[in-house]
């Protein structure tokens, strides 16, 4: 396996100043945002897109530093009821597979999205229950009517590309839990897959290494993002894991983003790393960096330090003993 970092997190610095802070960290890949929430602060998509000049370039520069790109991301929403921005969410979204097979990226991470309950409808809505049985209703009309049919194309369209999607596991949009990333890759194509970020396990209750198994045996895990969560029990009795709170209110809330270690043991990202070699996935662990308590510089070389103790970077040399 190979550590890399999510770029979002120093939007601020230019390309290559990020870059060469990157490699002085010691790692091996960079995920890069080319809109939507990520932003594209590190990648003009237009400008690259038109011209194979720009684009040679723009490779060059990460892998003259030793490091490669191991996903683009795009992470919006492109069945949302606003019609011009799930407009913007798709053409994004397209736009970022067609550079990642000029670039030879193999991954394309985003969210699945989220549908309104009707045609008419002006917001997304995220059914958690199935009763009433109209939130039951609803669920079934976004799967069949929304959800299946955009990727059963553009997964199609992913794949024909040479390009694996990436669904990021998040509450609050229709692929969230293993069950409904399988679901809807059984539905559509092999192409569609997870970026997994045991983060958004651990608030819904979901143990992250057996995630793991359960989608490794599918071979269903494209990417990988090292965030940790921690919770707080007392605040979960109040509020429950659905807190609506916001994220800055980390005195009093259920659930809060931490960086890798500080939420959860060592010993228990240890355990996921292991889960990942044992069921085949040997790629980047993308560390991506939301931790309120912390600076970005702080939160990432903390998780930089806990992945390196933790990362299973060689291959095995074979049952040598026996």
């Amino acid at each position: 396996m190979k550590l890399g970092v999510f770029t979002v997190l120093f939007a601020e610095k230019p390309f290559e100043e990020m870059l060469d802070y990157v490699q002085k960290a010691g790692l091996n890949a960079v995920e890069i945002g080319t809109g939507g929430n990520p932003g594209n602060a590190h990648c003009p998509i237009d400008d690259l897109l038109e011209s194979k000049e720009k684009r040679n370039a723009y490779k060059k520069t990460v892998e003259s530093r030793g490091l490669t790109i191991s996903a683009f991301s795009c992470h919006a929403n492109p069945i949302s009821p606003d019609s011009a921005y799930a407009k913007e969410s798709h053409e994004t979204f397209v736009k970022t597979i067609k550079l990642a097979e000029m670039l030879e990226v193999p991954v394309v991470n985003c969210f699945s999205g989220t549908a309104g309950d009707h045609e008419g409808a002006k917001y997304p809505n995220w059914p958690v229950t199935p009763w009433p049985n109209e939130y039951s209703e609803v669920l079934k009309w976004q799967w069949e009517e929304k959800l299946i049919p955009y990727w059963r194309e553009w997964g199609k369209y992913a794949e024909d590309h040479n390009v694996k999607i990436g669904l990021e596991l998040h509450g609050g949009f229709l692929v969230h839990t293993p069950y409904t990333l399988l679901k809807l890759r059984e539905k559509t194509c092999e192409a569609v897959g997870a970026n997994f970020d045991p983060s958004h396990m651990w608030w819904q209750g979901i143990d992250p290494a057996a995630a793991i198994k359960i989608l490794g045996k599918e071979g269903a895990i494209h990417h990988f993002h090292a965030k940790d969560t921690y919770i707080d029990q007392d605040n979960v009795n109040m509020y429950g894991l659905t807190d609506m709170q916001p994220y800055g209110n980390v005195q009093t809330r259920a659930w809060t983003f931490r960086s890798v270690g500080c939420g959860h043991s060592l010993q228990e990202w240890s355990d996921m790393m292991s889960a990942l070699r044992t069921y085949g996935y040997d790629y980047v662990v993308s560390i991506e960096h939301e931790d309120p308590l912390m600076s970005v510089e702080e939160g990432f070389n903390r998780a930089v330090t806990n992945l390196q103790s933790v990362l299973i970077r060689e291959k095995s040399s074979g049952l040598w003993w026996v």
